[in-house]
């Protein structure tokens, strides 16, 4: 089995937190959302995983390391392709055309999920899809009487289905996707000007291939800030019971409300920390209250009551001490 990742985009809807660091990087829980990602779908293989395929943009040599890393913590092969042009998601794919090859799940890292199964590698294809209240973002599924894919439709401006493709999807022979996808672009076959995976996938159903949509429990978007700290909430209580604070942590006259994911050497004082919050390592605390957010690494908060946020790696954010006398029936709002 190999796993192949696209993740070359620049998150402009996570700005600023993804100006120097790639979206899939951004922490979920204490690790990367493409770790996560990874990781999760190791676990649903039901085989071992060879080779991890990661198509990025200019990101340096510091996060094709830690790509490496988080390949071989699946005990995988890395291997990196480049993607140097915006031109859609099935040219995303063909980036890493010498890794199609064999039974191989595409993965588009800016999504996780929460599945109780494991692969049916019996099936020609699987296409992870949800049902959502609004399908016009997304690319949607149709769906026969006898459960196999009947229609892909990207994006659509009238409603076709509510079942959104989620960026998940297992295929057989990783080779046929390929020359599909060689066949859209050697022909400028184009979707809202792109080239769409979802043609391919057309193309290969039209030609007898047949496809079934995979369940999940749970679908966690991380494409901008809030649904990011929301998704981190969520993967916060799937850890609950589980180790999540690091034994190098220092607290005095602190409490950590779990869920909380706090790393390593982390300083807490005079604070209160939690529920549903990661702080990276090396994060300094002080006199604070934070529940439902993500801090990164060696950062510093100081005098705040903050929720719902974010705050990159090495930022620094501090608030005001009140020392105040407040007489009756007086109301006061900030």
């Amino acid at each position: 089995m190999k796993i192949i990742v696209p993740m070359a985009g620049m998150g402009k809807r996570m700005r600023p937190h993804t100006l120097t660091v790639p979206k899939p990087l951004v922490p979920i829980a204490g690790k990367p959302i493409v770790q996560r990602l990874v990781e999760d779908i190791a676990k649903v293989c039901g085989e071992k995983v060879e080779e991890v395929a990661f198509i990025i943009g200019d990101f340096g040599k510091e996060v094709e390391k830690k790509l490496q890393d988080i390949a071989q913590s699946v005990g995988a092969k890395c291997s990196i392709y480049y993607q140097t042009q915006p031109l859609g998601t099935a040219h995303a794919v063909y980036c890493a055309e010498p890794s199609l090859e064999g039974n191989l799940v595409v993965a588009f890292a800016d999504t996780l999920f929460k599945a109780d199964f494991k692969m049916d590698t019996n099936n020609d294809g699987v296409i992870w899809v949800q049902k959502v209240e609004d399908p016009k973002p997304f690319g949607v599924v149709k769906i026969s009487d006898s459960g196999h894919i009947t229609d892909f439709v990207e994006k659509p401006e009238t409603f076709v289905s509510d079942l959104a493709i989620i960026g998940i999807y297992y295929f057989k022979d990783g080779r046929y996707l390929a020359n599909e996808i060689k066949y859209l672009l050697d022909n400028d076959i184009k979707d809202k000007g792109e080239f769409q995976i979802t043609n391919a996938l057309e193309n290969m159903k039209n030609k007898g291939t047949k496809f079934v949509p995979g369940q999940i429990s749970e679908w966690l978007d991380c494409g901008n800030k809030n649904s990011t700290v929301d998704t981190n909430k969520c993967y916060l209580g799937y850890l609950e019971g589980t180790k999540l604070v690091a034994d190098s942590v220092k607290m005095e006259n602190s409490i950590v409300i779990q869920p909380s994911f706090i790393g390593e050497n982390v300083v807490l004082h005079n604070s209160v920390v939690g529920p549903y919050v990661s702080l990276g390592n090396g994060t300094k605390v002080a006199n604070s209250i934070i529940s439902k957010s993500i801090v990164q690494e060696n950062s510093s908060i100081k005098n705040a009551v903050i929720s719902n946020s974010m705050l990159g790696n090495n930022a620094a954010y501090e608030g005001h001490v009140r020392d105040l006398s407040i007489g009756d029936f007086n109301v006061i709002s900030e």
